[in-house]
């Protein structure tokens, strides 16, 4: 299947599920940002990117503790229902937009997340680049990996690949691995 079309189907499945799926999954994206949570500090005045950010579960969880959060997805319905979420902070900022091609500049975001992203996209590497490409030097990066798509050493080979240093790595618990990153410069 082409990345397009791989794409395209991740969005379609996405909209379609879009009103439904903070009902279906909201508890395990919770437990996921809760485990993201207790790893990582964040300064008020940090820029942050929720890449693949859904229908915007992180919002609550980082609203007051950053600057300005940008929500991007590539699914229409999903930031439709992220609106609403988003509706409660005035620091919030909705991107439709692939997660290949953020339409943003370089070396911006202090902490970008990419919760229940890399599973969804033809070339995780190719996603980590970009998410590399437009955070600072010093960023947190924080990447989930489902368990059943990246065993453990596959996925901690992508982060390396990426040029990310793993910095927390949780998977107790959860259907997916939780990594807290860093970039690494050879």
């Amino acid at each position: 299947m082409s990345e397009w079309n791989k794409k395209r189907d991740v969005m379609h499945r996405y909209d379609l599920t879009a009103h439904i799926y903070d009902m279906r999954y909201a508890e395990e994206q919770t437990a996921k940002i809760e485990a993201v949570m207790e790893s990582i500090s964040m300064e008020k005045e940090g820029l942050v990117l929720d890449v693949g950010c859904g229908t915007g579960l992180l919002f609550e969880y980082v609203s007051h503790k950053a600057k300005a959060i940008v929500g991007l997805d590539i699914s229409r319905e999903t930031l439709f229902q992220a609106k609403k979420h988003a509706k409660k902070f005035a620091n919030i900022h909705l991107i439709l937009a692939d997660s290949d091609n953020v339409p943003l500049k370089e070396d911006v975001f202090s902490h970008v997340f990419a919760l229940t992203l890399i599973q969804n996209t033809p070339n995780p590497l190719k996603t980590l680049n970009e998410i590399k490409r437009v955070s600072k030097e010093n960023a947190v990066i924080i990447v989930t990996g489902l368990k059943k798509e990246f065993p453990i050493q596959t996925f901690k080979r992508l982060l390396h690949d990426a040029g990310l240093d793993v910095i927390a790595l949780k998977s107790e618990s959860l259907k997916c691995h939780v990594a807290v990153c860093t970039k690494f410069f050879h």
